[in-house]
């Protein structure tokens, strides 16, 4: 997770559209009419690709199969301080945590010569691995815009690199300094991102202009093998080429094979005499090599000609400019508009276009499959995006979102189970708890599951009652046995694992996330008419009792009763030294009992009653965010005051707004009557968001960090899954259309909002009407209409919000409890 130093902002050169301020000026509507015709240029993609945000600066479209970004030392692919690029490769995910995440296919410009004895010896292996040739490259007049990037290489004396990418075709061109009169381009397939290990490869030089091929790596976290086929065209004929591998090179070969981890890959060389620019379009395909060669003619070609850069860039970002047109806002400054729009280009990255132009794709069973008519998607990182981005997704790109629902299905079919951590073609089981259900109990809610519902029911339910077989990839529930006899999963150490993580591995927070899975799937069974199903489940949904210690005393705060993991016997764990800490991470992933507490919205009288009241649970959640540290510094306390490193999550007892767990805990302050509250922290952690490159806490795990931003500065939150209830709070910006996908716009009007100064609500409407009730619901959203906020600077502690009755009703309220 991403640490969060004092921000730095970019050089002006970088930062898009900054001369936008002056327009506020203007009215509303020619300041939107402004702003939609370049908003691809208010995206700033270096935002996250500092200090373990792991986003990538490249170029991809909306969801994209293929993604042009430089390579350099960092894990993820790219790191904003990297000191050289090693290539430029074709895959790669945004903001992921674990390693090997793409870098496919490594190529780079350079100048010299090749041969033996030259600056790329051919007699020596060692002078073709790109950790040796690359290059340094300077952040002066580099690019990132949503569909477009820009550097200079600063050796081989000096090279202009600039991609752009569509959803299954990229381009780059390499212009070369006037002083050089040969330009070669190296194509490394041998080597990736750092720690993503090639298995195999194979490279081929076709005719004149054309380079195919493909390479076995390995996938997230040490996981499965999979295969990414390649072809790449060039504008103009190269006048010479040759590969490489473990024997050194051999100028005028056509054909290179090597095995795992040894040097492979192919060099073309270009006399610039006929033109100091040399582009090349490429397409990758995970089905085979006439995937990829049939992506390249659709998205990179028109007729028998490649597109052009330029026709190229015009196209990427257009599409990039429909997209953001989604979301069109007044108020705030430059930067405030760069940062929520490069939320949004975060949150529309992925999952990731699985089937080619086609509609092939390769499915979880290794066969080949078509996706007719409509889009299978690929890398799921659920445990992350059930969080915010799946919901933001339902709500504005509803045909994404039920092809997404489709695709899930497809995992279940044809793999044999319920994906955790999906990555190309199989299962990672990187993760722990359920996240697939309340993932596709809110596709349902929203609308995305319409004519799947059965299909999708019956997958839930097997996957909350049952197990995978042994001989199964997917882990599913691996904590059911004890879950279901017990009602909570043993936390065992020892349990065997089908990956790197196992439910039993962290049984405490494990429990936690199948009991809210639980409560949103009994919803979806009682829509569908399954009662007794709804019954079990909603009873389950109450399983987060079974490991709340009402003895566990946080010695520091005097606070009793949290999350406590149980062992095999059902006996409390209690570590070697005898002693139990709510601030102990052991049992619960990525996080302590003091940040997993929170994680039983679906339950809010019992957790309230089991903190001893709404005024004590206040207290708490006080204690858990620094609140009167808050209110003091609402603009710095967060970056001092929480949790601040990207991995801190150990022995911590504050808020971490860097990773998803307790993500909703801002609006269990809303939850329990105190919506002021919840303004007050959502404003602090607004401020860790910023136009910058270390401008995202955490990783951004797929847009989840940045789908958070988005739901926190327009004024909405979908805190309690399967739910459909959005928690309303104060907005950043003072006016705000929102494309719900359907033809309808939701506009959200807060007159003299300010996102760096605490604001709170002192009343709603909607559609005209007062809304006292703290949420909307999606049935009522989905219409569009227009929900009006009254802001004031006085926290009404009396006011809006604050009765019992203005608050939801929990669905798997704990029986007799009550909100007190």
């Amino acid at each position: 997770m991403s640490r969060m130093p004092s921000a730095t902002l970019l050089p002006l050169a970088r930062r898009p559209l900054a001369g936008l301020a002056c327009l506020l000026a203007l009215s509303f509507a020619p300041l939107l009419q402004a702003a939609s015709a370049g908003l691809e240029r208010e995206v700033n993609t270096f935002i996250g690709s500092k200090d373990d945000g792991n986003t990538y600066p490249g170029a991809s479209a909306p969801f994209g199969l293929i993604q042009v970004s430089p390579i350099g030392s960092h894990y993820a692919g790219w790191r904003y301080d990297d000191e050289k690029i090693r290539g430029f490769g074709h895959s790669f995910i945004s903001g992921a945590g674990c390693w090997e995440q793409g870098g496919q296919v490594s190529v780079l410009p350079v100048t010299g010569s090749i041969g033996p004895g030259g600056d790329f010896d051919t007699k020596d292996a060692k002078r073709f691995d790109h950790k040796n040739y690359a290059s340094a490259y300077s952040h002066d007049g580099e690019i990132g815009q949503a569909g477009y990037y820009k550097v200079r290489l600063t050796n081989y004396g000096g090279i202009d690199v600039e991609t752009t990418a569509r959803t299954r075709a990229a381009s780059e061109r390499y212009t070369f300094s006037a002083d050089n009169g040969q330009g070669h381009v190296l194509i490394n397939v041998g080597q990736a991102n750092e720690r993503h290990s090639v298995i195999g490869s194979v490279v081929d030089v076709v005719g004149d202009r054309a380079v195919e091929g493909k390479l076995v790596t390995k996938s997230f976290c040490g996981g499965h093998q999979y295969t990414t086929w390649f072809r790449i065209e060039f504008d103009r004929p190269f006048k010479a080429f040759g590969t490489w591998g473990e024997g050194g090179g051999l100028p005028n070969a056509r054909h290179s094979m090597e095995g795992e981890l040894k040097p492979n890959g192919a060099w073309l060389s270009f006399d610039l005499a006929d033109g100091r620019a040399v582009t090349a379009t490429s397409a990758i395909s995970h089905v085979d090599a006439d995937g990829a060669r049939n992506n390249l003619r659709v998205d990179g070609m028109q007729g028998d000609t490649l597109l052009g850069f330029d026709r190229m860039r015009t196209l990427a970002q257009q599409a990039w400019r429909k997209e953001l047109e989604a979301v069109r806002v007044q108020g705030g400054n430059a930067d405030d508009r760069t940062v929520l729009y490069t939320a949004l280009y975060h949150a529309l990255l992925q999952p990731m276009t699985g089937s080619d132009a086609d509609g092939r794709y390769r499915g979880y069973d290794d066969a080949i499959h078509r996706a007719d008519g409509w889009t299978y998607y690929e890398y799921f990182s659920l445990w992350d995006t059930y969080r915010t981005q799946n919901q933001w997704l339902a709500m504005t790109r509803p045909e994404v979102a039920r092809d997404i629902g489709r695709s899930v299905l497809a995992i279940d079919e044809q793999g044999g189970w319920l994906p955790r951590w999906g990555y190309a073609n199989f299962e990672t089981n990187i993760m722990t708890g359920d996240p697939v259900t309340p993932f596709l109990v809110d596709l349902w809610r929203f609308g995305a599951l319409t004519g799947r519902e059965s299909d999708a029911w019956n997958a839930l339910r097997r996957n909350a009652f049952s197990m995978p077989p042994m001989n199964s990839r997917f882990a599913g529930r691996s904590g059911n046995a004890s879950y279901l006899a017990n009602g909570y999963v043993a936390y065992d150490r020892a349990f065997p694992s089908k990956g790197m993580d196992v439910d039993p591995h962290h049984g405490g927070s494990a429990t936690l996330e199948y009991a809210l899975a639980d409560c949103a799937l009994a919803q979806m069974a009682d829509g569908l008419g399954h009662a007794d199903d709804a019954r079990t489940l909603r009873d389950r949904g109450g399983n987060w009792h079974k490991v709340w210690d009402a003895d566990v005393r946080d010695a520091e705060t005097g606070f009793s009763g949290f999350p406590r993991p149980r062992a095999e016997g059902g006996q409390w764990y209690t570590p070697a030294d005898g002693h139990y800490s709510p601030r102990s991470q052991h049992g619960f992933h990525e996080g302590t009992g003091w940040q997993y507490q929170w994680l039983a919205q679906q339950d809010m009288p019992g957790l309230v009653t089991a903190m001893h009241g709404r005024e004590k649970a206040g207290e708490r959640l006080d204690a858990f965010f620094a609140y009167d540290e808050l209110l003091k510094a609402p603009l710095t306390a967060a970056r001092k005051a929480w949790v601040v490193g990207p991995y801190s999550y150990y022995n911590q007892y504050r808020y971490n707004p860097n990773n998803e767990p307790d993500l909703h805990s801002p609006w269990m302050y809303t939850l329990i009557g105190q919506p002021w509250k919840t303004a007050t922290v959502v404003r602090a952690a607004q401020q860790l968001f910023t136009n910058a490159p270390n401008g995202v806490t955490g990783n951004d795990d797929l847009g989840t960090m940045s789908a958070w931003y988005l739901f926190s500065a327009l004024g909405l939150y979908p805190a309690v899954p399967g739910s459909g209830e959005l928690l309303l709070h104060a907005p950043r910006f003072s006016n705000a259309q929102i494309q719900l996908g359907n033809g309808r716009t939701l506009q959200l009007q807060a007159p003299g909002a300010d996102g760096r100064s605490l604001q709170y609500i002192q009343g709603v409407q909607f559609n005209g009407k007062p809304q006292t009730q703290v949420w909307l619901d999606w049935e009522q959203l989905r219409q569009g209409g227009t929900v009006r906020f009254e802001l004031g600077a006085q926290a009404p502690e009396r006011g809006w919000g604050t009765a019992v009755a203005d608050l939801p009703v929990s669905y798997c309220a704990t029986p007799g409890s009550e909100l007190k």
